[in-house]
């Protein structure tokens, strides 16, 4: 894309060769002052050296001519060039050198004084009832993109034409965005008693090792619904926005995550264990398996990185490990007493606060969706104080999770 005297232009020349790049800047050069812009340069601008057809293939041709024409760009030509991506990493780096493009401005995800403004932007478009806060949503929505906020709005706003509604209320704020985070409900799945028996306790265990870890997240909702590709889930949210993990979160997410697997096993036995908590050993082996080979958490491997990631011709990464096959062994050994330690104290916690794991479980069942308050309440024995609702189902208030205070989901897939 590019605007020569106000006019605007669309060029497209990936695949096409480097003579319309010569004619891009030629044209841009007569018409000056003009404004190059090119999104999404990483699909000519990828490293050189990793096609398959070495220096001659195509993209790298365009890359070339590219990096010679900015090259003679000079101070009074009045033409300015300005690219996006979202993969600066594959960048070739001839392209980054001070000369060709002299600024680099990092867009990431907003904070939460961003998501609060992007949000009443888009709320605008919407009429909202008297409850809705901006600032509550962007409080419980951390990690949101500006496309997923947009979203948020949308869906709940279809929601409230769905329910009948002429304004968007907190309570269709609330539910898009559990819609958003977990998936959509699939409330017409057939479900046996023994499998919601199953899926409750798989999910109160998850929350009963969560109430019972420090450092975990506090937990934000837990449902037997199933959501998306889960039968249920546990979902705990940060209570702001997450720069960095510490040791001990980590190891508390890696008990969290076991603690679904545990309670099938100690409430209906050794041969009864499902394969429902899948996801969750996919988490707890990938989170040690970074533990060991980047992050240095490891005391016996020390503070070393194992593995060379680099990225493929695709820009699909990959990962070479070039260690010895004694220290191959040593890698494997800490991953697995890392996640074996985890699973011993998400056990300990179960089997000391079994009482719980059975009342939880229980509620679970009865109210099928409970908020992170809700479940405090429970373990300290108080009613949950509902009143009855004559709504069906799909129109039914679920319970507000006003402001989450916990951003991982563990789920009986």
């Amino acid at each position: 894309f590019y605007s020569i005297n106000g006019s605007e232009f669309i060029q497209m020349f990936v695949g096409v060769g480097a003579s319309r790049v010569r004619d891009l800047f030629q044209q841009a050069k007569e018409s000056s002052p003009a404004i190059i812009f090119i999104d999404e340069i990483d699909a000519v601008g990828r490293h050189r050296g990793a096609g398959i057809g070495g220096g001659n293939d195509e993209r790298e041709q365009t890359l070339n001519q590219l990096l010679v024409e900015m090259d003679g760009f000079e101070a009074s030509e009045g033409v300015i060039l300005i690219a996006a991506t979202n993969r600066p990493d594959v960048l070739d780096p001839a392209l980054l050198r001070p000369g060709r493009f002299d600024r680099q401005v990092v867009v990431p995800n907003p904070d939460v004084n961003g998501r609060e403004k992007i949000l009443k932007v888009h709320m605008r478009k919407v009429p909202l009832s008297a409850d809705v806060d901006a600032r509550i949503i962007a409080r419980g929505t951390p990690g949101f993109s500006g496309a997923d906020l947009a979203n948020l709005v949308n869906e709940a706003a279809l929601l409230a034409a769905r329910r009948g509604k002429r304004t968007v209320g907190m309570q269709e704020m609330e539910d898009a965005k559990d819609k958003v985070m977990m998936g959509a409900e699939r409330r017409s799945m057939v479900m046996s008693e023994e499998e919601k028996k199953l899926t409750a306790y798989h999910e109160a265990g998850h929350a009963v090792v969560a109430l019972n870890e420090p450092a975990s997240d506090p937990i934000h909702k837990a449902t037997i619904i199933p959501r998306g590709r889960a039968l249920g889930l546990v979902m705990r949210l940060p209570e702001g926005d997450r720069v960095s993990m510490s040791r001990d979160r980590i190891l508390a997410d890696l008990s969290v995550a076991m603690g679904g697997r545990i309670a099938e096993e100690v409430i209906f036995g050794y041969d009864k264990v499902t394969t429902g908590a899948s996801s969750d050993i996919q988490f707890a082996t990938n989170m040690a398996t970074k533990m060991v080979k980047e992050w240095g958490m490891s005391d016996v491997l020390g503070p070393l990185q194992y593995g060379d990631h680099h990225e493929n011709y695709l820009g699909q990464g990959g990962s070479a490990t070039h260690v010895s096959d004694k220290t191959a062994s040593t890698i494997d050994s800490e991953i697995r007493r890392i996640v074996e330690e985890a699973y011993d104290r998400a056990q300990s916690i179960l089997t000391d606060k079994i009482d719980d794991l059975h009342m939880l479980a229980k509620a679970l069942l009865e109210y099928e969706t409970l908020s992170g308050d809700e479940i405090k309440k429970i373990i300290k024995g108080e009613k949950l104080g509902r009143e009855d609702d004559s709504r069906d189902d799909q129109t039914a208030d679920r319970p507000s999770g006003s402001v989450p205070t916990g951003g991982i989901s563990f789920g009986n897939a």
